[in-house]
């Protein structure tokens, strides 16, 4: 099987991820890069792109903590904080340490957004103006801002 030998054939034409699955790429397709939302919260109206995402979302509304911690009172809306908090708070885990400056990450994926920003490495390109971002939150943010910013010059055309 391709997932053991760490072939992945199947790449993303969006973005520079690749996967060992055809089917794999697809749901990425689908989660990251189409705006289709089929998930609404019933509680406020807000839709998501993923049942897991929206029954994340719900817990907000509900107040529910599911991830206590086995050391104290603490507890938790996500597993990743809940492990965030026992690696901070009781020195149990792993920390993720850059090679080029020894700071210290309680996520992997946050160790490689770091990295990439001493590599200066940008593979998140805005489809609109071709900016280029080192994580696909700066590039949400940005694409968010510029939707906001289009809508309001349509409002002021539309209100003059």
């Amino acid at each position: 099987m391709r997932v053991h030998t760490g072939d992945k054939p199947y790449k993303c034409s969006l973005c520079d991820k690749s996967f060992s699955e055809s089917g794999t790429l697809q749901r990425h397709k689908r989660h990251v890069h189409s705006n289709i939302r089929h998930y609404d919260c019933g509680y406020c109206g807000k839709s998501f792109k993923t049942n897991p995402d929206l029954k994340l979302h719900i817990r907000i509304h509900t107040g529910a903590k599911p991830y206590s911690c086995r050391h104290c009172s603490d507890s938790f809306t996500q597993l990743g904080q809940l492990k965030t908090h026992l690696l901070k708070s009781h020195n149990e885990g792993t920390w993720f340490t850059c090679h080029i400056c020894q700071k210290k990450f309680s996520h992997s994926g946050h160790l490689k957004d770091h990295v990439r920003r001493h590599e200066g490495v940008k593979p998140y390109v805005c489809s609109e103006c071709t900016m280029c971002f080192c994580t696909a939150d700066e590039l949400n943010r940005h694409s968010s801002s510029a939707k906001t910013l289009r809508l309001q010059a349509v409002l002021l055309r539309f209100m003059w």
